[in-house]
């Protein structure tokens, strides 16, 4: 039986195919990201799956796609910890860009992810292709869950956030200082800290503070990483996937829009769209 993972930071989806094509089995976990957890947090999550445990004896292949997945050290990383815990499995693991490229095309596009990080690639009906690399949501990550989560906070402790806002922010959220350093420089994962602030700014996208807050999200996610497609762009499509894009797709339209480029499919999780392709295939 394949057992085939859509991982990102925040959380990982698990879905078992079974040989005679009868419903999959989901499972979910917390986010599996070798670059920030070491093996044995990674170890950790997926030991305490009692999902996993059930079935880890009668898995057969196990494909893994993941945020962090995109270097070649992880990627053993990740074969190593899953090969000793299925150890009836053959195991694959890749970046998680494969994983959006597998749910929305089989022919050459343009694929973005913004989740709770965010990247961009070209797929050229084989393999893909980087024209920057994913540097993580110290650096990069523009568009996507912390980068947003980022500017709220920043916003908030600025006094910048107009008072409306503030009030509602500070009631959503434990804004003490002492707990928001804890968040960001003690938690094993502050990328997804950050972005578990992002889904405010969009239950307030009404209010015009938080609509320029994503316009201009979007709008620097397109200088900075669609760009550098533009020529190809002319002769193929481009896709996006994940929550933040799923949500903020009329906000990134109108980005590509101005550039003149017309945006391709929206999909929020991919695991879905990879798990029927794989059926129709079998």
């Amino acid at each position: 039986m394949v057992l085939i993972a859509d991982s990102g930071s925040t959380k990982c989806d698990w879905i078992l195919c079974t040989a005679d094509n009868k419903e999959p089995i989901r499972i979910k976990t917390k986010g599996l990201n070798p670059a920030i957890l070491s093996k044995k947090q990674f170890d950790k999550i997926i030991s305490s799956s009692t999902g996993l445990s059930k079935i880890k004896d009668t898995v057969t292949d196990v494909k893994f796609f993941g945020a962090g997945c995109g270097t070649k050290r992880n990627q053993k990383k990740v074969n190593a910890v899953l090969g000793d815990y299925f150890t009836n499995a053959l195991v694959y693991s890749s970046e998680d860009t494969m994983a959006a490229v597998m749910a929305t095309t089989k022919e050459p596009a343009v694929v973005c992810i913004l989740g709770t990080g965010s990247n961009c690639c070209y797929f050229d009906g084989k393999n893909i292709q980087m024209k920057a690399p994913s540097m993580g949501y110290l650096l990069m990550d523009e568009g996507s869950g912390n980068y947003f989560g980022k500017a709220l906070l920043k916003a908030y402790y600025y006094d910048t956030m107009p008072t409306e806002l503030k009030a509602a922010f500070s009631k959503a959220f434990n804004l003490k200082e002492k707990s928001v350093i804890k968040g960001l420089y003690k938690s094993a994962r502050p990328n997804k800290y950050l972005a578990s602030f992002a889904p405010f700014l969009f239950k307030h996208e009404e209010h015009p503070f938080a609509k320029n807050l994503i316009e201009k999200g979007m709008n620097v996610f397109v200088e900075n990483h669609v760009l550098r497609h533009r020529e190809t762009l002319k002769n193929v499509p481009i896709h996006f996937v994940g929550s933040i894009a799923f949500f903020a797709q009329d906000y990134i339209k109108k980005a590509l829009k101005a550039r003149g480029i017309e945006a391709g499919i929206f999909v929020k999780s991919p695991i879905d769209n990879i798990i029927k392709n794989h059926m129709e295939r079998n």
